[in-house]
This record gives structure tokens, sequence and C-alpha cells, in this order.
């Protein structure tokens, strides 16, 4: 049976990323991202905004591009998995973490971090989308004839 083990993440970093080197060479960066949720309290009708933090570890080039890019304060998009842990704090007591291993990153909003970054220019609103890639992808080519369709070969038949 197959398994899915996926996380998608939009909100706000807590902190600038902690880029360091493996031995290895391999870069690692670490953040923080609050996501919150609001509600209304049923007793008295008052709002109540729950915010949860999650850390997140970048590997390789996409540790790279989070050092340079992201930070304190800025929305982003993450896409990874959940890697439980344990380790054993100063005073001898047994912590459980919970880390994010992300493969994908997207920049949200303006390129000073704000949505809407009030320039007017579309390009600067655009998401900056981060992920790392095996193979770059062939660009589709153009008709030999523009006059056809590209649908002239199909079959008439169609089974629905």
């Amino acid at each position: 049976m197959a398994s899915v083990n996926k996380v998608i993440l939009m909100g706000n970093c807590g902190r600038d990323p902690e880029v360091r080197y493996l031995p290895s060479g391999q870069a690692v960066a670490n953040v923080s991202i609050a996501t919150s949720t609001r509600r209304k309290n049923k007793d008295t009708g008052d709002m109540i905004e729950d915010t949860q933090w999650h850390r997140i570890t970048f590997y390789d080039r996409l540790a790279e591009i989070a050092g340079e890019y992201v930070k304190k304060g800025r929305p982003i998009y993450v896409e990874g998995r959940l890697k439980y842990g344990k380790y054993t704090d100063p005073a001898g007591v047994e912590k459980n973490t919970v880390d994010i291993i992300a493969t994908e990153l997207q920049l949200l909003g303006g390129r000073d971090g704000q949505s809407g970054s009030g320039s007017g220019g579309a390009s600067h609103d655009e998401p900056a989308q981060y992920a790392p890639r095996a193979a770059p992808r062939a660009a589709p080519q153009a008709p030999s004839n523009p006059g056809k369709s590209g649908f002239d070969d199909m079959d008439d038949d169609i089974p629905f």
C-alpha cells in the first residue's frame, strides 16, 4: 500500500534563516513559520487567534535560496514532509521534535516581502517559486504548419 507524508504551509517567517554547511559541504537552513487561525469564542463572542509555530529545514540549493531571500516577517509558502525526532535536554529530560523537511519554497508578496507592494508592477507581486528540479523541461515546439490546429491527425472515433 502506498503512503503519503506531505505538508503544505503558508505563513510568516518568525526569524531570519540560519544557514550552515555540513562537513560534506551540504547547505542546511532552518527557519520558523507562524500560521494562524481565527475562531469565535462561544461563551464571550470574542474572536480568538490561535498561532502555531513550525520548524522548517531546507537542504542544498533550497537552503542557499532561503538564506538569501527569506527574511523575518516575510510571507512564504512551503511544501515538504514531516520528520519526527527526539533529544535529551541539558536537564536530562527526553523531548520530542517535529520538523518539516522542505522540498519546495515560494516567496509571497512583493519584493520587499509585503503583500501588495504598491509599486503598480505586476512582476513585483508574482510569487517566486523555488524547488529542486531533476532536469529542465523542453520548450513546446510550434507546429510546422500554423494553419492546422494539431488535432487533424486524431481519430474521429472517440469512445465517450
